[in-house]
């Protein structure tokens, strides 16, 4: 296994549409084993295909808390969306930047796995949006088009949180006098 780069924002192959895969290689097989460890190296959630690279219809995802339960997912697609959810994303292509964005709470989502065969995904919350974030980098979109508001950065971010964590500490102790 290797570590691939990670392609950043403006990087043009991050604009462009990957293309289905037909056939599982050798040649694949090592570039979705690079694309774990590098997701993970990473400390993401997620990574397309894409995003180091290469133009095919791959992302793996893993949103469990021990990092050990990739799914890998072969020219996916959504087939059901429902209920919504708006909050904040990031991406390893746009490092260091974090926005709000909405997504589907709920998504059913039908794949082919690394033996090529089909199976069906369903996901809520975080994977939900891991899901619809990942499928946007097949088709060439990013998070930063549907960002509401500002994109922040992480300090931006955690002086935000930081500020509304003492404010509401301060209420707190004003409700026990």
């Amino acid at each position: 296994m290797a570590l691939r780069t990670i392609r950043e924002l403006g990087d043009p192959v991050l604009s462009k549409r990957a293309k289905e895969v037909r056939e599982m290689t050798p040649k694949l097989r090592q570039l979705i084993e690079d694309m774990k460890e590098t997701m993970y190296e990473a400390e993401g959630v997620g990574l397309a295909a894409p995003q180091v690279g290469m133009l095919k219809r791959i992302v793996v995802i893993d949103v469990s808390e021990e990092q050990n339960e990739p799914l890998v997912m072969i020219n996916p697609e959504i087939i059901e969306r429902d209920g919504e959810q708006c909050g904040w994303e990031g991406c390893l292509s746009v490092p260091g930047k974090t926005g709000q964005v909405t997504r589907p709470r709920h998504v059913v989502a039908r794949a082919l796995n690394e033996n090529m065969e089909d199976f069906i995904v369903e996901g809520e919350d975080l994977l939900a949006r891991a899901i619809c974030h990942e499928l946007d980098h097949l088709d060439g979109h990013m998070y930063v088009e549907l960002v509401e508001g500002k994109l922040y950065t992480n300090e931006e971010l955690d002086e935000m949180f930081a500020e509304e964590a003492a404010k509401a500490e301060e209420e707190a102790g004003e409700d026990k006098q």
